[in-house]
């Protein structure tokens, strides 16, 4: 990149003074692209510039203040004329037939899972509502300055003022926006019901009796697991299905593999459980003796049962999820 500045104890006190906040920017990009790929060369960009200015860096505000005014306005300009990253269910109003066909649409920039090994540690407990996959979606919808600013004063809680001097803007053009984003999201966003998450006993369990039924391809094990109204959603194929009778046909029918051919691995993302799962390489033309990535899926949970799964074909998240490329 033509850096050719050598390391001195200018250098060490910036990444002294900046590192600390590498995790929760890279959420933050995170929460503003839909994609962990994008919001790592983000973060790597806001670094970059920050490291290339922090010569003239006058301290009137915190340096973490000024590294979020980096990482936003570079988001914003990433943005610019960019589809939004959507799943599934926002692109069809419709359950699909699991009897018919899969549309792959590999055109579609599709929303990404964000691993939970990636987060502030504190992030996850408290704040795991604003990275969950179905708040990720919906703030897909807004424009990206009303992205912006739903970001800051409801995630990250700053003010208003803040958010105006960060934007170039105004106090009131900032609280009109964040007006504007709250009508946006509550007219894309479920009602929510009254989801009671199960128990870590009863979580366990679901989650070991998921494994088992599709590592054995056991299709009545499958809809048992699954609540009635579950949605299943499989980005990059287009459609959406609902209901664990549903979802056992879609399996029955479309998955490649038999009894004893996948290995499911734990995984967390998203402040969600999931697994990652290998497909027996011979299965799809690879070596018999070896599992290959597939896919991996997050999971939502309630006391009934698995009540969403989104499963993303895109086995280069393998490696962001720090999984190996073969069992």
């Amino acid at each position: 990149m033509g850096v050719t500045r050598s390391l001195s104890s200018t250098d060490d006190e910036f990444q002294r003074s900046a590192d600390p906040y590498r995790a929760e920017l890279l959420a933050h990009c995170y929460r503003m692209l839909g994609s962990v790929h994008e919001a790592e060369d983000l973060v790597q960009e806001t670094y970059l510039k920050a490291w290339r200015g922090f010569g003239a860096f006058e301290g009137r505000s915190s340096i973490r203040t000024w590294l979020y005014r980096i990482a936003t306005n570079a988001c914003l300009s990433a943005l610019q004329g960019r589809e939004r990253r959507p799943l599934p269910v926002g692109l069809s109003g419709d359950s699909g037939d699991p009897a018919a066909p899969l549309v792959e649409r590999s055109e579609v920039p599709w929303l990404e899972p964000f691993p939970d090994t990636m987060l502030d540690p504190a992030a996850v407990v408290t704040a795991r509502e604003t990275v969950r996959l179905a708040f990720i979606a919906a703030l897909q919808y807004l424009p990206p300055r009303q992205r912006a600013v739903l970001v800051l004063r409801d995630v990250l809680r700053w003010q208003a003022a803040e958010v105006a001097d960060m934007l170039g803007t105004t106090t009131a053009a900032v609280n009109s926006a964040l007006q504007r984003a709250h009508a946006q999201l509550a007219s894309v966003t479920p009602t929510p019901d009254d989801v009671v998450e199960p128990t870590g006993a009863r979580q366990r369990e679901l989650l070991e009796r998921f494994m088992a039924a599709f590592e054995a391809k056991d299709i009545p094990a499958i809809v048992a697991v699954f609540t009635d109204d579950a949605v299943m959603q499989m980005p990059p194929f287009a459609h959406w299905y609902r209901g664990g009778e549903a979802i056992a046909r879609l399996v029955r029918m479309w998955c490649p593999a038999h009894r004893d051919d996948l290995r499911l691995v734990p995984i967390r993302g998203n402040g969600q459980p999931g697994f990652a799962t290998y497909m027996r390489g011979s299965v799809i033309g690879g070596a018999s003796g070896s599992f290959v990535p597939w896919k991996l899926e997050l999971l939502e949970l309630d006391e009934r049962g698995v009540r969403q799964s989104v499963s993303f074909f895109d086995t280069s998240l393998f490696a962001v999820f720090g999984l190996p490329a073969l069992l």
